[in-house]
């Protein structure tokens, strides 16, 4: 069965034929590698811009990686055949290409490496993949086992495909000093300017070995002959390598190893894998990874992973929600907000909210962030599509479109960012536009772009949208100049409202006043131009049709457009009830909650590409979890704790064969989406994209701190209330926040029937040396101030259903002054 093991740290996939698709990640700043559990891997690194080193058997663009990416049999892997070499046996290992059934099988991601074990034909695998913590370089070690009685005479070959690099030029061959394939290719390119750009290109693809092999193989197709992957020729009839190049042919980094091991005898192996500028770096990878102690680069690896702790542990009733959120979430938000998602100009949204992820990890990236950000914004308020990280970068396909929404997030991160740390002085620190030398403060910055929010406006006042808003590909609503954005204008009153406080507690009641006053106006055209009778319309076109409405056959709600009129209060309490009933019945499915419903299955060229997308993939109709993330916080904001987890817990595949099958996904890290159009295609519906690049792990984080358990900061302190499942009557949580430490056990009484709220007591314990007041802010929140950095807080809240307002209690302290507020 499927299951995290050492506790929680790793998981383990038993059969290669649940979930076939089903992979892990690892990265590092220059690189990433995308597994999969049978063997086949999608990789690509820096050089300046995202390149890849192993290829497709044809020229294919150097993107990053496709949703629900599609596999075959020469889709570049990193494969193991073993061969008894008296009896002719083979199999491969993990499991392609020759998919062989295999007597034992674990496919074991961890935090730091991946790792399968392996048993067939009395032979033992443990193959271990890790990535080197400062290089572009894949780090194998194998380990083979005779777990038999006898002596054993074997061959294990080591097959690392290339693939198309160039038409220009390819081939490889084996290279004596270097103990190492070496695969070579020019970047192909027309103008002459281009060859001195390429000049600093890593062309060379690499194999190198701990130890010499007894024959090798760079042509696959000599390996390959008439038998093919699954049966090659080169290996047939007790055959070895022939020892051969590829001369423009597509190259494989092939290698035999010959073991005679005794019985219960084992040797290992190590390998490098990856791409070089020239045969000097190779020589400087292979002493710096091939011939140093292997604990001390491990050790290295597990450095860099480490940083990926979040500011919270959390036991609840629910282990694999630990294990999940405990290991996984920290780990795939530290990639988002460390890596970049490996590009050079990230969209400014997706910058933003990865920063928005790193408050909780490490404050200080995410300010990093946000000053890196201003430091492009226009003196006009305007902030650019993409963020540019070096001064080479240039904004590149999706950024050189224009999208409306990229301001909203500012106020969004830097209320998440004021929130955790109470750093207000980021607000005074002076910074230059991207288009005048002037300083203005960051404050001045961030309401420059309200303002321009504000400000861009048709003559109702709805905002325009361009070429798109969070929906990129939504890109033809207003093309022409005339469309406009329901979900952005709830976006801006939400963003608004999230500013009229700082803007307050800067003394900047003026501006203050403006912006609350647009907020109250954006919300009041809302519901005059977008309110159907049931649910809110997604926009307005250039021709100025209301689409994502009841009179729309394809396409008539979005989930954004609810999400949003709740989150800025746009919605009353009739309004919502109907649009959480028309959520549940159009929108919701077992595998999440679906971004728009029906999904569109013809263009509509009105609204745009995004109705060019298979139905239910995408931004079309799929469970596209960074919508489904902003649903749970809408339902938090308004109280809604059971639904809200309820949206939360669907995104985490369970350790059951039958959701392993259909989504094809490890509960190791949230896709982009799960395939929707569930009542259109419901063969396909749930299964997973596979893609981890998404701000939904931002998203997730935040709610998981600030409103599941309900402990986010304010400038007197940490507030306390919590919104748990009501089946969750123990639970807890240590938090770190602003350099203490509170481990909270929260105990939740049975609710009865006609209870309408929840009420909070608290007993603590702390040092003798602190002293620590609680106070009410309200029936159900608690506000927790005078700790001291450095001190550990151990404190007991209790949750009880009432009908009638409380006041909390204090039963039991030390030095605790409570004010019975």
């Amino acid at each position: 069965m499927a299951k995290f093991i050492e506790d929680g740290t790793r998981y383990q996939l038993d059969d290669p034929c649940i979930a076939p698709n089903s992979a892990a990640y690892l990265w590092n700043k220059k690189m990433m590698l995308h597994m999969n559990c049978r063997g086949y891997a999608v990789s690509q690194y820096m050089d300046p811009e995202p390149r890849k080193y192993t290829h497709v058997p044809n020229l294919a663009a150097q993107s990053f990686m496709q949703p629900e990416q599609p596999y075959f049999s020469h889709h570049p892997g990193r494969f193991f055949y073993l061969r008894d070499n008296q009896t002719g046996e083979m199999f491969s290992a993990p499991y392609e290409p020759m998919r062989v059934s295999l007597d034992a099988y674990a496919f074991e991601p961890g935090l730091a490496d991946i790792r399968w074990k392996i048993e067939k034909l009395d032979i033992e695998l443990t193959i271990t993949l890790s990535l080197a913590a400062n290089d572009v370089l894949e780090l194998w070690q194998i380990r083979v086992v005779n777990v038999s009685n006898h002596l054993r005479d074997i061959s294990l070959i080591p097959y690392f495909p290339v693939g198309y690099a160039s038409w220009m030029n390819m081939g490889g061959q084996y290279n004596t000093e270097l103990n190492a394939i070496v695969c070579s290719s020019v970047t192909p390119y027309q103008k002459v300017d281009d060859y001195f750009k390429n000049q600093h290109l890593k062309d060379l693809t690499f194999l190198s070995a701990s130890r010499i092999p007894d024959y090798y193989e760079v042509s696959q197709a000599a390996f390959e002959g008439e038998g093919g992957l699954h049966n090659p020729s080169s290996l047939q009839h007790g055959g070895n390598l022939a020892n051969g190049e590829a001369h423009y042919e597509l190259p494989a980094a092939i290698m035999q190893f010959q073991y005679l091991l005794a019985p219960k005898a084992s040797d290992s192996l190590r390998l490098c894998f990856g791409p070089a500028k020239d045969k000097a770096e190779i020589q400087q990878l292979n002493q710096r990874y091939l011939q140093i102690d292997e604990q001390q680069i491990k050790a290295e690896s597990e450095d860099y992973f480490s940083q990926a702790q979040g500011c919270m542990k959390v036991n609840t009733p629910d282990q694999q929600f630990n294990h999940f959120v405990n290991n996984w979430l920290p780990r795939q938000v530290f990639y988002h907000g460390d890596s970049n998602r490996l590009t050079t100009d990230p969209q400014t949204r997706n910058y933003l909210q990865d920063a928005m992820g790193m408050v909780y990890l490490n404050p200080q990236a995410c300010k990093k962030a946000i000053i890196t950000a201003l430091q492009q914004q226009k003196f006009s308020g305007e902030m650019p599509d993409g963020i540019l990280l070096s001064e080479q970068a240039e904004l590149k396909y999706i950024n050189q479109v224009p999208h409306t929404d990229h301001p909203v997030w500012l106020a969004i991160v830097l209320s998440a960012y004021l929130q955790e740390t109470n750093d207000y002085s980021l607000l005074e620190l002076p910074l230059a536009w991207a288009d005048q030398a002037t300083q203005s403060s960051v404050f001045e910055h961030v309401s420059k772009a309200m303002q321009v929010l504000c400000e861009a406006n048709d003559e109702r006042g709805l905002p325009y949208i361009a070429q798109g808003d969070w929906c990129d590909p939504m890109n033809m609503v207003g093309y022409q100049g005339k469309g406009v954005s329901g979900w952005l204008a709830e976006a801006i009153s939400y963003a608004l409202q999230l500013w009229v406080p700082v803007c307050h507690k800067l003394e900047q009641t003026q501006l203050a006043n403006q912006f609350e006053q647009h907020a109250t106006q954006l919300n009041q055209r809302i519901n005059q131009y977008f309110w159907d009778g049931q649910w809110y319309g997604r926009g307005i076109t250039d021709n100025g049709v209301l689409f994502g409405v009841s009179k729309d056959v394809e396409g008539r709600i979005f989930l954004n457009a609810q999400s949003w009129a709740l989150l800025c209060g746009a919605a009353n309490q009739q309004q919502s009830q109907q649009m959480l009933a028309a959520i549940d019945e159009q929108l919701d499915t077992p595998f999440g909650v679906m971004m728009n419903a029906p999904a569109f299955t013809q263009m509509r060229d009105d609204v745009g590409r995004v109705t060019q997308k298979w139905p239910g993939s995408a931004e079309n109709g799929s469970v596209y979890n960074h919508a489904a993330a902003f649903y749970a916080a809408s339902l938090y904001a308004n109280g809604l704790g059971e639904r809200a987890f309820k949206v939360l817990r669907k995104m985490i595949p369970s350790n059951e064969n039958e959701d392993l099958s259909i989504r094809g996904q490890l509960p190791v890290y949230l896709p982009n989406y799960y395939r929707g159009a569930y009542y259109q295609y419901p063969r396909t519906a749930g299964r997973s994209s596979n893609l981890f690049n998404t701000g939904t792990s931002a998203w997730f984080y935040q709610l998981l701190v600030e409103q599941l358990f309900g402990m986010r900061g304010c400038s007197e302190g940490l507030l306390v209330s919590p919104q748990l499942p009501k089946e969750w009557l123990h639970a807890s949580a240590h938090r770190k926040f602003r350099g203490a430490t509170f481990d909270i056990e929260f105990v939740q009484q049975a609710l009865s029937e006609n209870a309408i709220q929840k009420c909070i007591s608290v007993s603590a314990n702390v040092s003798q040396s602190t002293t620590l007041t609680i106070s009410n802010k309200s029936t159900n929140t608690l506000l927790i101030g005078g700790f001291t950095p450095g001190e550990h807080y151990s404190l007991t809240v209790t949750l009880s259903g009432i009908e009638t307002e409380l006041s909390a209690q204090t039963t039991r302290a030390k030095k605790v002054e409570y004010d019975e507020h």
